[in-house]
Parts: structure tokens; C-alpha cells; sequence
């Protein structure tokens, strides 16, 4: 299996990564930050680390430096894959780096412009210049799997404001790209699919809540929520198991969690639960019932 994750740097995109070297997977780890360059994020984590982590899980892992808003290095890219592999069998596009500059609950015309514009080209331009190049390899051979990753179900974000406009669009954007794909991927035997992780103890996560994967459980009182997270290997394995499912087209143009597709298939995180943060968003927190938040797990 050969694989694109664009935006493996961290957080879900990383852990997609490792989940399907995991599988076996050749995958192509891409995003801006290397350990001689940071992104405008400024963090530590870097592309060759993912990489590292994508051969230790039993794969094959390639860094490979890309702006996914330069169409010239992404088409760079794919041109390399077809060149080095001559197929492609999952695209993951999760590209995002938009954290720094949204504004929580600050109407539109309050909020930054030049920020809100960039993180709406960071967030669904740079998925779109990535299938315009990579769907034209990836429809090559039948059973082609895109893979979409935004916050929120299409269900969910319909009824619900996200945050802020310019992240509320975004996110909503993305489940529509997922949509629209599927229908052109469809006579080709290939299939789009919107995934959305729960609540993620990413590295940047963590860090916000003082803890660990360790002392993860110390941040629930910051968060009720959090007491229903997971980790960024939960939603990997939810993307491993969809790529592997020989009826995967039954997803095409979906909109899901990772919690519902580890009902489906069996999967769970590395502590072997099950968590299911939206069932306990929209089930518990939202109508205020008491409910111990280890029944969504």
C-alpha cells in the first residue's frame, strides 16, 4: 500500500501516518516542518520524526518537505511518487496549521482579517491543490482511497457555530470537499470518505492542559470532555481500517468519527477503549445529563 498523508507533522495527521505503516504501508510524510526548518507554527515536532515513527510501526516512511498552497511542489511531489512507486492508494489530506490564528467567539467583522483569510486557505486550498494533483495518480487502479480530516461531522456542524466563521467555514468545507470528490472518484472505483477524530491529546493538547499521556486523566478538570478523549493512534487505526476494507465504497461521501467506525470494525485506542466523545457531546454535555463519562469509552 502506498500512501500520501499531507500534513503528518503532528497530531492527526501523525498518527494516520504511523497507524498505516503500521499496516505495512509505504507512506509519504509531508507538511513544512523539518528539523532544519520550523513552520509558521513554530513547534517542535518535525516530518522526519513521523517518518521514523511510520518505519519503527513497520512501514516505510518518506519526509518529504511540501507547501501544500504551492502547486508547484505539490505537483513536485506526486510527479515523485509516480516516478518512485508508479501508484498511489490512499491520499490523507490533513493539512491545517490554522491553530495560531482564529479567535474564539469573536464575530466576523472583530475578528482578524488576514488571519482568518489565511487560515481558510491553509485549511481548504491546500486540500484542494493536493487532490488536483494526487487524484489523477491515485484513480490510476480501483480502490483509491481519499481520506478528508476536519473537526466535526457533517451532522454535527450543521446544526452547531464552530468557534469563530473563518473556522466554522473551514471545517465545514472540508466534509463538503469529501462530498464532492466522492461523486467524480465513484465511476473510478475509488472512494472519499470525511473523518473526524474526537477530542485529540495531541502534542499541542497536552501542552494546554499542563499533562502527559501519562497524566492525561489530570486535564479533566479543565475539560469535562477531555475525560472522553483519545489519542492520535485511534483515529490512525480508523483510516487503517477503512483503507484496508475490500467494500470501503460503502463510505463513499460519508461524513464520520472515528468512534463510530471502531463500532463498525473493532477497533480501539492503545488502552484498548473505545472512546466516543461526540455520542457524549450530543447524548450528555449538551442536554445536561449526569452521566459518567467512562460509559462513552
Amino acid at each position: 500500500m502506498i500512501a500520501l498523508v499531507a500534513g503528518a507533522t503532528r497530531g492527526t495527521g501523525r498518527g494516520i501516518a504511523v497507524q498505516l505503516g503500521a499496516i505495512g504501508a509505504t507512506v509519504y510524510c509531508t507538511g513544512r516542518s523539518t528539523r532544519e526548518r520550523r513552520s509558521e507554527m513554530n513547534r517542535s515536532e518535525t516530518i522526519e520524526e513521523t517518518a521514523d515513527l511510520v518505519t519503527a510501526a513497520g512501514g516505510k516512511g518518506i519526509p518529504v518537505q511540501v507547501d501544500h498552497l504551492d502547486s508547484g511542489q505539490v505537483k513536485a511531489l506526486v510527479e515523485r511518487i509516480d516516478k518512485e512507486q508508479g501508484r498511489l492508494d490512499v491520499l490523507v489530506n490533513d493539512i491545517w496549521g490554522g491553530d495560531h490564528l482564529f479567535q474564539w467567539d469573536t464575530p466576523i467583522w472583530e475578528h482578524d482579517l488576514d488571519n482568518g483569510l489565511r487560515l481558510l486557505r491553509l485549511a481548504i486550498d491546500t486540500h484542494m491543490i493536493t487532490s488536483h494533483h494526487a487524484l489523477k495518480l491515485l484513480i490510476r487502479n480501483p480502490g483509491g482511497l481519499v481520506v478528508e480530516v476536519t473537526d466535526g461531522t457533517t451532522d454535527y456542524n450543521a446544526t452547531r457555530y464552530r468557534v469563530s466563521p473563518f473556522y466554522d467555514l473551514a471545517k465545514v468545507s472540508v466534509n463538503r470537499l469529501a462530498f464532492g470528490q466522492a461523486q467524480d472518484l465513484a465511476k473510478h472505483g475509488c472512494t472519499a470518505v470525511a473523518i473526524t477524530p474526537g477530542f485529540l491529546r495531541s502534542e499541542a493538547m497536552l501542552e494546554n492542559f499542563r499533562v502527559t499521556e501519562e497524566t492525561w486523566r489530570d486535564g479533566i478538570v479543565h475539560e469535562p470532555s477531555w475525560a472522553v478523549s483519545e489519542t492520535p493512534a485511534y483515529v490512525g487505526r480508523a483510516v487503517a481500517a477503512v483503507a484496508q476494507d475490500a467494500d470501503k465504497q460503502r463510505w463513499n461521501g460519508k461524513s464520520v468519527d472515528s468512534g463510530a467506525l471502531a463500532k463498525v470494525y473493532g477497533f480501539t485506542d492503545v488502552d484498548g477503549s473505545r472512546p466516543d466523545v461526540w455520542g457524549y457531546i450530543t447524548e450528555v454535555r449538551e442536554p445536561g445529563k449526569d452521566v459518567d463519562p467512562e460509559e462513552y469509552r
